[in-house]
């Protein structure tokens, strides 16, 4: 029993090792609980800080690409052809001035008269032409009173010089003051015509067919010739109707083309006009080329001086492509976009421009409706890496 005690118990060399060995563990637990503790404390600092410097660092790269809103090309609307304003006149127009001086007698027409040409319009008391004509009629007699006693005399001194009893030079004045009186019954007999003639101005007519627009005089007023204005005579069975066309469609028109004439409240349907000549020239004040057509107007439907619309199809189009204005820039080359490309790169191109519609261009040709376009353009994205808006700038849609 004695040696089984002594067996179970410790010596004391063995309790005092146990002794030492105990706070030694204990320590080193302790150490790596508080090591495990600061790894897992700068582990939880460091990391959010590492993220948020990638996070930071994949920001800035962003920023540093440009992002850009784009607009691809839309289709307008195809156009039916150009309606223009037109300005109606008459065929043949006539403003008839007195052509002599005097007192209107009367006048036989009025404003909407149908007139042929030579009817009778007014007639002009010319007392002061009267008097001329009197006078140079009597003129007339006097010169050839006096050639008929100059051709006796130069016939009675050709005879005489032959027998020698009037000189040469008698008979060569006798010859001479012939000639004179001939040539002195020519100039009043050239006189009287000329008065003649201008008296027939008395009797005012009507140059050609048409209607009388206009009567500018009453009976008793003072005429003065070349710058008393009678009438206005219009001839009006056609019609010559004028319209400028813009520039960019006077390619397009030609003499012998088919146009509508529209005029309010005369008729629900257009009237038939043929083109018939061009100035030729553009304007250069208004950019436009000045057209002429003619319409027919037997019926007489149409008033001269009406305000019409001409529609041709001069520009007609199928539909073409439409920007924004603000995706246009206009340089020393001319007009051109920039269009980011399929590498996510700007370039910038040219393109032919159509019409303003007003907030909007017609885009003739350098795009394709497939093409992304930068809506608010800069010199300096040329060529540069972009990002594109995932909003895109939306187009409005223009009236026409």
């Amino acid at each position: 029993m004695q040696t089984n005690e002594t067996n179970t118990l410790d010596t004391p060399s063995t309790f005092d090792n146990r002794l030492k060995s105990t706070p030694r563990k204990k320590r080193l637990r302790n150490y790596i609980t508080v090591t495990a503790v600061l790894v897992v404390a700068i582990l939880a600092g460091l990391v959010p800080r590492l993220r948020e410097r990638a996070a930071l660092a994949d920001e800035t790269r962003k920023l540093a690409v440009p992002t850009v809103a784009v607009v691809s090309p839309k289709p307008g609307k195809s156009t039916n052809g150009l309606m223009l304003p037109a300005q109606i006149d008459p065929w043949i127009e006539a403003q008839i001035y007195a052509r002599v001086s005097g007192y209107l007698k009367n006048w036989k027409v009025d404003i909407g008269a149908h007139v042929k040409a030579g009817q009778l319009l007014a007639v002009i008391e010319t007392p002061e032409l009267d008097q001329e004509l009197d006078q140079a009629r009597h003129q007339l007699t006097q010169a050839e009173a006096a050639l008929s006693i100059a051709k006796i005399t130069a016939a009675r001194y050709a005879e005489l010089v032959k027998s020698a009893s009037v000189s040469e030079q008698d008979n060569a004045e006798k010859q001479a003051d012939l000639a004179m009186s001939e040539a002195n019954v020519a100039a009043a007999r050239a006189n009287v015509r000329r008065l003649e003639y201008t008296q027939s101005f008395a009797r005012v007519t009507a140059p050609f067919t048409g209607t009388v627009t206009a009567r500018t005089i009453d009976m008793g007023q003072l005429v003065n010739a070349n710058q008393t204005r009678l009438f206005r005579l219009s001839q009006t069975n056609k019609l010559r109707v004028y319209v400028n066309v813009p520039q960019d469609e006077a390619s397009g028109v030609k003499p012998g083309m088919i146009a509508q004439l529209f005029i309010s409240g005369i008729s629900a349907h257009p009237f038939k006009a043929t083109v018939v000549a061009t100035a030729d020239q553009i304007s250069d004040v208004s950019r436009t080329l000045l057209t002429q057509l003619v319409v027919d107007n037997s019926s007489g439907q149409i008033l001269a001086g009406s305000f019409g619309q001409v529609k041709s199809d001069a520009g007609k189009s199928d539909s073409v492509l439409t920007l924004p204005e603000n995706a246009v820039m206009f340089g020393a080359d001319g007009p051109h976009v920039e269009v980011v490309l399929p590498d996510g790169k700007v370039a910038a191109r040219n393109v032919t421009l159509g019409r303003n519609l007003g907030g909007q261009f017609e885009i003739l040709a350098g795009v394709s409706s497939h093409d992304h376009v930068v809506a608010n353009p800069y010199d300096w994205l040329v060529d540069v890496k972009v990002n594109v808006a995932v909003q895109k700038a939306m187009q409005k849609e223009q009236p026409r």
